[in-house]
């Protein structure tokens, strides 16, 4: 019986002890020699498996991934700035409201006041009747000369309360009208906080796909933006502006010549600004004068014309009558993608500056470096 119990408690041997012969010195050679085959074999189904690495990106698929990120970038960024406009003219509409309602809740409690002037004044004198009156007063004339001022008084009282009552519901009417803006500034708000959180969500991811690269790999990237968007009248741009780089703004011939062929003297006026402002940053979300994003650019060189434009592409685009590709004139706005999210200030020559993104400061390039949508004539 202990026999049989016993040989129930032995221990059971490990697997690769019963392949390799049990626990001695060759069965733990042997083992061990199966373990790195096992694990040799495992590593070799990784690497042709999907335990495989994968493999770093190309330079030009980085750069590929990059402008898409940036694209998605800025179409947050139009829908930032239009939810950012939406909230300036809801908070000055609701601080007018508000203002508004207390200039009129002044009127009603002056008002209210009046009313109550007037029922105090009733119940002091109201207490006889007026026929008791008329017979103990010593002088009737007198008494009915004071009903006939009564019976006036009465009826002015009755256009207090009638003006009372109107004050009051306008006063509703505007504190309604406030509070129906309030909850819309509070919508705009929270819209504005989600595509600011897109944008630098998408930006961040750039960014980092772009760390992957070597500083040689990075600059040589730029050049070939910097090349793209500087087309092949980059080096005229260059000369025109009197600057090496074509980036800095100028005043020189191709900017004056520019200006002399725009439709009009705002649009000449709008050109020369959009020349000022070559090399300054492109930032998200600004409108100058020391950065732009791109509507932010077009939107400050019209206001330099003369001009005031919306604050978004989506609402630039309606800005004026549409102008055929072939019948643009410098000033004239140009738009890109079919979401309509890029908007350049065209110079002539096929060309135009506008705010790229960031890292690509504001810069001329040629239009068809992009696809383009549509042009506006601002008006």
């Amino acid at each position: 019986m202990t026999a049989t119990v016993a040989s129930h408690r032995k221990p059971r041997q490990h697997p690769l002890a019963a392949l390799t012969g049990g626990g001695s010195r060759s069965a733990r050679t042997a083992r061990t020699a199966a373990t790195l085959a096992l694990a040799g074999a495992a590593t070799a189904a990784g690497l042709d498996g999907t335990g495989q690495a994968a493999p770093q990106p190309t330079p030009a698929q980085v750069k590929g991934r990059v402008d898409a990120l940036y694209q998605e970038a800025e179409v947050a960024t139009q829908s930032y700035n239009g939810a950012k406009e939406a909230a300036e003219k809801a908070r000055e509409e609701l601080s007018r409201l508000q203002d508004e309602a207390a200039r009129r809740t002044g009127k009603l409690n002056a008002a209210r006041s009046e009313l109550g002037t007037m029922a105090a004044s009733q119940y002091r004198s109201g207490g006889i009747d007026p026929t008791v009156r008329l017979l103990l007063s010593a002088d009737p004339q007198r008494y009915l000369d004071g009903a006939a001022v009564l019976q006036r008084t009465g009826s002015h009282q009755a256009t207090a309360v009638a003006g009372y009552a109107r004050r009051l519901g306008s006063v509703r009417q505007i504190q309604r009208r406030a509070e129906d803006t309030a909850e819309r500034l509070a919508d705009t708000e929270a819209a504005l906080k989600k595509h600011r959180v897109t944008v630098v969500h998408k930006l961040g991811a750039a960014e980092q796909l772009l760390s992957r690269l070597t500083a040689e790999q990075r600059q040589r990237m730029a050049g070939r933006g910097a090349h793209a968007h500087g087309g092949a009248g980059q080096g005229r741009a260059d000369r025109g502006t009197g600057h090496g780089d074509g980036l800095r703004g100028g005043t020189g011939p191709e900017a004056a010549a520019a200006a002399a062929q725009a439709a009009d003297p705002r649009a000449a006026r709008a050109v020369a600004f959009a020349y000022a402002a070559l090399g300054k940053p492109y930032v998200w979300g600004a409108t100058g004068p020391s950065a732009f994003d791109c509507s932010g650019l077009t939107q400050a060189a019209w206001k330099a014309g003369g001009v005031a434009l919306p604050r978004t592409t989506y609402t630039q685009i309606s800005s004026g009558p549409r102008v055929d590709r072939s019948q643009l004139a410098p000033g004239d706005l140009v738009f890109f993608y079919s979401g309509i999210s890029h908007v350049g200030l065209y110079v002539g020559d096929g060309k135009m500056i506008h705010a790229p993104h960031p890292g690509a400061p504001v810069r001329i390039a040629p239009i068809d470096q992009m696809p383009f949508t549509a042009a506006t004539r601002p008006a």
